[in-house]
């Protein structure tokens, strides 16, 4: 593209956005607004689909490493090799009513489908570029207009995925380090070449788009950043998007990538997307599917805390899925069938701390707390202590009205007794009537203990993760993991009744080095982390000392420094003092 050209469409897309910032201001609709059916859905299908599904993760005879949307980049594929798999790309099995038909057996109320990933190729009928499944493909069939009209005719909302920095086809996209056959352009022009021109299809072709789910932001400019933003509120004013557009815009809600949050995150909005299996994208080899007592009970523990359940397929090559995600989602449609009333609609759990037991969700109506026991582990005769003092009213198994339950309060909370044997072998819902609000008793905060010692759990950090999932809770290791962006900050809040100097010591494990910043208040520290070279070993570590002058409440941050950054997991952390005041 001469440079011409370029300079008549970035005016161009100036005067639109302007326009489009008008229209905007004029249709604005509130976050609240827009957030309510999301609120209340609760549950939803992220669908990951594209040609990559022709290799099924492996290449050259050799399975490739990561999910399978990402061959292309981990076997550095040349981009005329990957091309050739569009002539063979007929997925002649797919149907879309099927798709949404099994969707809404699930329980599930929204569907989130990969238009266009990082391999560049678009999953619809492109005006931008002819890469896409009409043009390119002997399928010649828009999938993502087919889908679009079924989830209309069904009642599901609809919305795009969509990597808007990353495509490894196009010259100005990022991501693509190994193929020199072709010549690089800026990243603008892709943008206002290729996806500024798609995501403005995409909202004005298939229908009213309830949710636009922006993936792995890059190093982007301001101006094309502001230029998708823009775009996307002023043609879509009610639409919803997700934290991964850019730097300078959070979106709606928060992403949780793989591993939900062990701690009710502070974030109004939020929402757990993961895959049914070990792959997002369709693997032949892929038999990691999660139990479906996994999957039941990872849906009621993220609308326990207030979040959303995103829950991925993958389509085979064929357009069908495997037979083992099908049957989790009829299993998971069956549970929902008896008890979807403790899910949909509901708010995080009056108490923080999650039961031993299982899981709480809850209602409000007619000013009076509505509390629902997910109750994973039952025994004839066994209590189930709840952190409330309150009134109760009723006490009854969802699915049987009649069927009630003791309930005693105590000093320390209320005690449900249960009697007879489990009416559901993965989670049993009893439904907790109170004659008030919740009034739940003081959650144990992070403080000093009688030696003066402030312990800091990696399942209590809070995240503030700016571009992708950057940082989360690994249940599995017991530390904050998968910690792969510059830009992703930890944090804890604590409190501290006997001021003082502390050493900071913590655990840490890693492959290489790296560098961080530690800020107490405004009082911040470079910390240069030494690892072992194994990210499961972990090995103490100083930190540091700081002095805190008084008490109060404080805030503890790990924020990376750009450049010098490397992966590393990080287990409990702990305020020791050296001297009180």
């Amino acid at each position: 593209m001469n440079s011409k050209l370029l300079l008549v469409l970035f005016v161009a897309s100036q005067v639109y956005f302007t326009n489009a910032q008008d229209a905007s201001a004029v249709q604005n609709t509130s976050q609240q607004e827009r957030m309510q059916w999301w609120s209340e859905a609760r549950f939803g299908m992220f669908i990951h689909w594209g040609i990559y599904t022709k290799l099924a993760g492996f290449y050259k005879g050799k399975a490739q490493p990561n999910s399978a949307e990402w061959i292309m980049n981990r076997g550095k594929i040349p981009i005329a090799e990957y091309e050739k798999l569009t002539g063979e790309f007929n997925p002649t099995k797919f149907n879309a009513k099927e798709f949404v038909n099994l969707a809404k057996e699930a329980g599930m109320k929204y569907m989130v489908i990969t238009a266009k990933h990082h391999d560049g190729f678009s999953m619809f009928d492109s005006k931008a570029s002819d890469y896409n499944i009409v043009d390119a493909t002997p399928f010649k069939r828009d999938i993502l207009k087919e889908l679009a009209k079924e989830c209309q005719e069904q009642g599901i909302k609809f919305g795009f995925y969509y990597s808007q920095a990353q495509d490894w086809h196009h010259p100005g996209g990022m991501g693509n380090n190994w193929d020199k056959t072709f010549q690089r352009v800026s990243s603008d022009e892709y943008v206002y070449e290729k996806a500024l021109p798609e995501v403005k299809q995409l909202l004005t072709e298939y229908g009213p788009i309830a949710i636009f789910w922006w993936d792995t932001p890059r190093k982007m400019t301001k101006e094309v950043v502001d230029s998708l933003y823009h775009i996307t509120s002023a043609l879509q004013p009610k639409i919803i998007t997700n934290d991964r557009l850019g730097e300078d815009y959070p979106g709606d809600h928060k992403t949780f990538e793989r591993h939900g949050p062990r701690y009710t995150p502070e974030a109004k909005y939020w929402e757990l997307c993961q895959p049914i299996s070990g792959s997002w994208g369709y693997r032949s080899d892929d038999d990691d599917f999660k139990s479906i007592a996994t999957l039941i009970r990872n849906l009621i523990d993220q609308s326990s805390k207030g979040g959303n359940y995103l829950l991925n397929v993958s389509p085979t090559a064929e357009g069908t899925l495997k037979s083992e995600a099908t049957e989790r989602l009829k299993a998971i449609g069956s549970w929902m069938d008896k008890n979807s009333e403790a899910i949909y609609g509901t708010q995080a759990s009056p108490t923080t701390e999650e039961p031993k037991w299982g899981r709480i969700t809850m209602k409000t109506i007619d000013s009076k707390g509505l509390l629902y026991l997910h109750v994973y582990d039952w025994a004839d005769g066994a209590s189930l202590p709840i952190r409330l003092k309150n009134n109760v009213e009723a006490c009854y198994l969802l699915t049987d009205k009649k069927r009630t339950f003791k309930t005693t309060s105590f000093e320390n909370g209320i005690q449900v007794q249960l009697s007879g044997n489990a009416p559901d072998s993965i989670a049993s819902v009893i439904v907790l009537k109170l004659k008030e609000m919740p009034n739940a008793l003081p959650q144990k905060q992070l403080e000093q203990d009688k030696e003066g010692v402030v312990a800091l759990p990696a399942f209590r950090a809070q995240y503030e993760n700016l571009q992708g999932p950057g940082a989360q809770y690994d249940e599995r290791k017991d530390c904050i993991g998968n910690w792969d962006s510059e830009t992703a900050r930890v944090y804890w809040k604590f409190t501290v009744k006997n001021p003082g100097t502390f050493n900071l010591m913590g655990q840490v494990a890693g492959k290489e080095d790296t560098e961080v910043i530690i800020s107490i208040n405004g009082k911040s520290k470079i910390l240069k982390i030494s690892v072992d070279g194994n990210p499961k070993k972990f090995k103490k570590l100083a930190m540091g000392s700081f002095t805190i002058d008084k008490p109060g409440e404080y805030e503890i941050s790990f924020m990376p420094i750009a450049r010098k950054w490397n992966p590393v997991n990080l287990r409990e952390v702990t305020l020791q003092p050296i001297n009180t005041k």
